[in-house]
């Protein structure tokens, strides 16, 4: 999965992480039950703490667009396709 971040983005960079995410759900790039990458793995690669990380997760648990599960990591939800196909029909209409 591709994150785009924008270090001169005013944007706080867990938000900026959570809009690619949803992003990425509603262009239909990630699917409902996929494994989101580990915390740890995103942050090292992104090159920001971990903790930013797991804000944008838990940004989008709130949501409900990601279920946290210890060991299991950030699950994609069945709400989150829910969201997706919303986005599609709203593309379309306003096409």
């Amino acid at each position: 999965m591709l994150i785009r971040m924008d270090p001169a983005s005013e944007r706080a960079i867990y938000e900026q992480i959570a809009d690619s995410v949803r992003a990425g759900i509603a262009a239909g790039r990630v699917r409902v039950g996929e494994t989101l990458p580990p915390a740890r793995e995103l942050a090292t690669g992104l090159e920001v703490n971990q903790h930013t990380v797991l804000h944008a997760y838990q940004l989008l648990r709130d949501e409900g667009l990601v279920d946290l599960r210890r060991g299991r990591g950030a699950v994609v939800t069945p709400l989150a396709a829910a969201g997706a196909e919303l986005y599609r029909e709203a593309q379309a209409l306003a096409a």
